[in-house]
């Protein structure tokens, strides 16, 4: 899988081809198709390991993060940036491979995905002192989109032509507006 994820990285998904991963590993394209069920399989396994990465990229900017809850969002909502600007065909993949919902992801492959998520699921919560639940996973996915939206349009040079130039930060006051919006609504939704 590490010649393809490569080839990826290298390539970008609309220039990823199977056979082409299959000779750089010295195995047919049979083969793959074989180990992991299909195309569609291997490239979420292929993003499952982008996943991964991108999770220790993740814990690795919180290690130096300041201490203060704000400052641990602005450093993951950077490092989230920060990675896909790095990776940018890798991170690219995730969200250009369009999986067909018939298909069941492997647990292994919801995993690494999970893992990602719960890293900000972890932050955020701690940021609204609340403890893991239904409806911070819930703001946590809304609050994602936030970002992914800045980062993709910043990607793709659509940010450049609305003249913003400074992405990240719009996605840091739009995740901290809306955390303190819920911390502002929590002692009134005790009442």
């Amino acid at each position: 899988m590490s010649c393809g994820h490569d080839l990826i990285a290298e390539r970008g998904f609309a220039k990823f081809s199977a056979r082409e991963a299959a000779r750089r590993a010295d195995y047919t394209v049979g083969t793959i198709y074989n180990v992991f069920g299909g195309l569609d399989q291997y490239l979420i396994a292929i993003n499952s390991r982008t996943f991964e990465r991108w999770s220790d990229w993740l814990e690795a900017a919180l290690v130096n993060a300041p201490t203060d809850q704000a400052g641990r969002i602005e450093a993951l909502v950077r490092a989230y940036f920060g990675f896909a600007q790095t990776h940018q065909n890798a991170w690219m993949a995730i969200y250009d491979h369009r999986i067909d919902r018939s298909i069941a992801i492997d647990r292994e492959d919801e995993k690494a995905r999970e893992l990602l998520t719960g890293i900000v699921d972890r932050e955020v919560a701690n940021a609204l002192n609340l403890g893991d639940d239904e409806a911070v996973r819930r703001l946590v996915r809304s609050l994602i989109a936030t970002v992914h939206g800045h980062c993709a349009l910043w990607l793709s040079g659509s940010f450049a032509l609305l003249q913003e130039d400074d992405p990240a930060g719009q996605a840091i006051d739009r995740v901290l507006e809306i955390l303190t919006h819920h911390i502002t609504l929590a002692p009134q939704a005790a009442d």
